[in-house]
């Protein structure tokens, strides 16, 4: 038993805490690091300012009670740290990634490490381990400016998902995880993901590979949305549909079945496992959010933002196919 009172599994967090510090976030001589984590998450935090203290970087550690849901704010004295670090590594349980706390510090310029939900199976996987981030990252951003020099999108699938919104105005966000100041790096999920423009959305969304959040994970029959006017307006399937349906109806909020994001996994080492840094990195595989989309360049702040993973996408920007399955076409 550790000294947090997490037992020991055994495995070698090492090697995948230095890749973070030394591919991913790039860790400086001197930088101010701020690994910001929660009791359920210590071992990982621990690796990492350990493997950020041999880079020599000012490694501070503030651990912060579990969060109640996805996107609750971090404490104030937390948030303003955030605001002052050069880099941030972030293994928490629940995410404080879509918060306005993450947003001032990106706004600062800090380049952010997410390690939401890490596990040991995350922190040992090929898609941290093997992946080569720098040659995925001319791909990531062919697709990041085809969807930010487009104006409409038309997503398809095999199971029978047909979608459309509006894009124009949009930057997409090319999150290459190697990140720039002021750039998210949810490691180890290459993705390229745009904001639809709000009220945008029509068509039909089925998820048929997982909803990584609230312990859904990897679907056993597909969730089925039909969405009007950029929200969710019915959503069935068997249990798991209904968990989640339920779930967001608890908020009393509509904002939550907002259709937020469209988001592209282009990780090729990372695997379907039910977690969500691995699983939205999946190639062959695009997420859509639903929630806030207010971190992601949107205009909407909900109490949540969970994401619905389906299988085999085919995008059209403007009526170009962009992608197909596996392949990026631009």
């Amino acid at each position: 038993m550790s000294e947090t009172g997490i037992p020991e599994t055994g495995v070698d967090l090492s090697p995948g805490a230095r890749r973070l510090v030394h591919v991913n976030g790039r860790v400086q001589p001197g930088e101010a690091v701020l690994v910001v984590t929660d009791p359920k998450m210590r071992r990982y935090a621990d690796a990492v300012a350990g493997a950020a203290r041999e880079a020599r970087a000012a490694v501070t550690v503030s651990v912060i009670p579990v969060r109640d849901q996805d996107g609750q704010e971090p404490p104030p004295p937390v948030a303003r740290a955030m605001t002052e670090a050069a880099v941030i590594f972030s293994p928490v349980r629940i995410s404080i990634t879509h918060t306005r706390a993450m947003r001032a510090a990106l706004e600062a310029g800090a380049r952010v490490c997410m390690m939401t939900a890490y596990t040991d199976a995350i922190m040992t996987s090929p898609a941290l381990l093997e992946t080569d981030f720098e040659a995925q990252a001319d791909v990531c951003r062919r697709l990041g400016a085809a969807f930010t020099e487009g104006r409409s999108v038309r997503l398809t699938s095999p199971r029978g998902t047909d979608l459309r919104f509006g894009i124009e105005g949009r930057v997409a966000n090319v999150l290459t995880n190697i990140p720039d100041p002021g750039q998210l790096a949810p490691v180890p999920d290459i993705e390229v993901n745009v904001v639809p423009v709000t009220g945008s959305a029509e068509g039909t969304i089925i998820a048929d590979a997982s909803v990584p959040y609230l312990g859904i994970g990897i679907l056993e029959e597909p969730i089925v949305c039909s969405v009007r006017e950029g929200y969710i307006v019915e959503m069935t399937g068997a249990a798991q549909a209904d968990f989640l349906r339920e779930h967001l109806e608890s908020f009393g909020d509509r904002h939550c079945f907002n259709v937020a994001e469209l988001g592209v996994g282009l990780n090729p080492n990372a695997r379907l496992t039910g977690e969500m840094l691995e699983d939205e990195g999946v190639m062959g595989t695009i997420h859509i959010g639903i929630g806030t989309s207010h971190t992601l360049g949107g205009e909407i702040v909900a109490p949540t933002h969970y994401d619905l993973l389906m299988w085999a996408p085919t995008i059209a920007v403007d009526g170009r196919v962009v992608q197909r399955d596996r392949q990026v076409l631009v």
